[in-house]
């Protein structure tokens, strides 16, 4: 009996324990929580505003905010890096095949983006941002999605004032009504079902589809080239190259107080590109000399397919070319690796064009 002793002394232990009657209800364990310990853990905020902390903040603010805490995940316009989502961009692709799913182009309510920033963010180190920089992070998103222009201030206030793109894009999901009923023995349909199942086409977007020898090996191999044939050309006479008239000196009026504001304005594109003595070619190609040179004529830089096509037409960067592609790169190359979605304004697209002959010059 002994070796029971233990047990039967700690039963009794506690049971007088419980008998005392700070203990009468319930176990005695813990005690009600506290309103601000409530506060502390209740971040929820639902799409009608309910949880919205009382703040705000700017565009201009949150451009700052978002380059120190964000941009290194999520690029310095929102573009995503490397494998990092993107926040912006996706305009108009949610038919496509592969569609890009973005804040401004997919996110139904606002205050999903609010909720997760304040909730999760920044990685690493959630929950050390203000509410008002979380405001200010979020108008900046939205700018950078052409919803609100560069000088709105977002507020609990003006929150649900915000218009989302896509937030007539979803249904309500009544499935346990209309769906699930087809799915009973009476419904469903167990007739001419396949013997077997077989992978008839590969994943393109994602390489998924697990290789397994022999699997589509005669599709895969190259056919075989076919023999050379030799033709006899007929020799032609010379013909003298004709001469080139020389080419026409273009002067571009150039206005010094401008360009000093494209200088600002070029802030947001000097995370891609350098100008300057000793600029180098980074995410994007250095852009010394580019006013009026040819599309994509920078030594060393992989520009896309479009892009050398139209170097190969002689296509020029002249104002007209830079202007359209600076207030929407993507609409004039669609394949350009440049994942700016472009200046809104167009003093900014003329400043920085202005900068631009500064460093061409």
């Amino acid at each position: 009996m002994s070796k029971f002793l233990p047990k039967l002394m700690t039963a009794t232990a506690l049971a007088a324990t419980f008998s005392i009657p700070a203990f009468a209800e319930g176990f005695g364990l813990g005690r009600p929580a506290l309103p601000e310990e409530i506060t502390a853990w209740n971040l929820d905020i639902s799409p009608n505003g309910d949880g919205l902390p009382v703040g705000s903040g700017s565009v201009e603010d949150g451009e700052m905010i978002f380059s120190e805490n964000c941009a290194v995940c999520h690029g310095e316009f929102a573009e995503g890096v490397d494998n990092w989502p993107k926040l912006a961009g996706g305009d108009g692709t949610l038919a496509d095949k592969d569609p890009l799913k973005t804040v401004g182009s997919y996110w139904p309510y606002l205050s999903t983006v609010y909720d997760y920033v304040r909730r999760s963010m920044p990685f690493g180190n959630a929950q050390t941002m203000s509410d008002d920089d979380v405001y200010a992070i979020t108008a900046y998103i939205l700018y950078s999605n052409y919803i609100v222009e560069d000088d709105f201030v977002l507020s609990n206030e003006n929150f649900l004032d915000v218009d989302m793109p896509n937030a007539d894009g979803f249904i309500i999901d009544d499935r346990p009504s209309s769906e699930y009923t087809i799915f009973t023995e009476e419904n469903a349909c167990y007739e001419n079902c396949k013997d077997s199942v077989e992978i008839t086409k590969r994943a393109t977007v994602l390489d998924v589809t697990p290789d397994e020898a022999g699997t589509d090996q005669a599709a895969a191999e190259p056919a075989p080239e076919a023999a050379p044939v030799e033709v006899a050309v007929a020799e032609e006479a010379p013909v003298e190259a004709p001469v080139e008239a020389p080419a026409e000196v273009v002067t571009a009026a150039f206005d010094a107080d401008l360009a000093a504001k494209g200088e600002t304005v070029f802030k947001k594109c000097k995370a891609c590109h350098q100008t300057g003595e000793g600029a180098k070619n980074k995410t994007g190609p250095i852009l010394n000399g580019v006013f009026m040179a040819k599309v994509a004529h920078v030594d060393g830089f992989k520009y896309s397919n479009d892009m050398l096509g139209a170097n190969e037409a002689g296509a020029v960067w002249d104002e007209a070319h830079l202007a359209e592609f600076l207030a929407k790169p993507k609409s004039v190359y669609s394949k350009t690796k440049m994942t700016f979605a472009g200046l809104k304004k167009d003093s900014e697209i003329a400043a920085v064009i202005e900068y631009l002959k500064s460093v061409s010059q």
